[in-house]
């Protein structure tokens, strides 16, 4: 396949980064001995279409206080998909590291990687896990940052190991994410201000307020257990033995 002009522009601006990260990582999986690729692969898996980030924005959705982060989580996977592969990845047709140079293709056959197939910039694994969980931070806070941060971290270096992806696609992959989570962070601000100020209106405050119901409502109380009453017996006093003629007859 010819080379495009972006991608003869990428590989040869990109080429002293890029042949000394795949370089080191091939370093690291031969002192390792293969310890390493089960789980780069696994984090790969994981990371496959962005699924898992999909359905915890699905799962956020259904619940009044989380809806505008699953929102925000869903609306910047879908844009990052419209950026990375429908617009960037024909665009660029950027050949994968095995595909492109026979080194990469020793080192990709060493380390014991899946054949993949597509083009390469940027990469979609990243861009599906930068925006998703750039949309989580921005919507539920800081103590999500360094969670997000080794999760992204651990893919990048994943798709690097197994020469699925040059690090410059990583790198554009990751910036492609942000920028979606930007997009949908927007979007998802203003989706939820027009409700509000609409909350009037019964679909409106559905949107907002519904909550998926964990149990049923409305079941009876169990029922009380009757009280038993015990009567105590009475303590009755003795009567006194009868006096006079009845009393003296009645000892005989």
């Amino acid at each position: 396949m010819e080379t495009t002009a972006l991608a003869a522009w990428l590989n040869s601006t990109f080429y002293a980064y890029d042949h000394a990260v795949l370089g080191f990582l091939h370093e690291v999986a031969e002192h390792a001995g293969g310890v390493l690729t089960p789980l780069m692969k696994l984090v790969t898996l994981l990371g496959e279409k962005a699924a898992l980030l999909i359905l915890a924005s699905l799962i956020l959705m259904l619940f009044a206080e989380t809806r505008r982060t699953g929102v925000c989580m869903f609306g910047a996977i879908a844009c990052g998909t419209i950026i990375t592969s429908i617009l960037l990845k024909d665009m660029v047709a950027r050949l994968r590291p095995f595909e492109a140079a026979e080194l990469y293709r020793s080192w990709w056959m060493a380390v014991g990687a899946p054949a993949e197939d597509g083009f390469s910039f940027p990469s979609g694994h990243m861009t599906g896990a930068v925006a998703g969980l750039a949309a989580l931070c921005m919507t539920q806070g800081r103590r999500w940052i360094v969670p997000s941060f080794l999760w992204v971290s651990l893919m990048g270096i994943s798709r690097n190991y197994l020469m699925a992806h040059y690090p410059s696609d990583v790198l554009f992959g990751a910036l492609a994410g942000f920028v979606a989570a930007l997009i949908a962070y927007a979007i998802t601000r203003l989706i939820f201000t027009l409700l509000e100020d609409h909350d009037d209106v019964p679909f409106c405050a559905f949107v907002l307020d519904y909550n998926l119901p964990l149990g049923r409502r409305g079941d009876p109380e169990p029922p009380q257990a009757e009280s038993v009453r015990v009567e105590t017996p009475v303590h009755r006093e003795k009567e006194p033995a009868p006096t006079g003629y009845v009393g003296k007859h009645l000892k005989k």
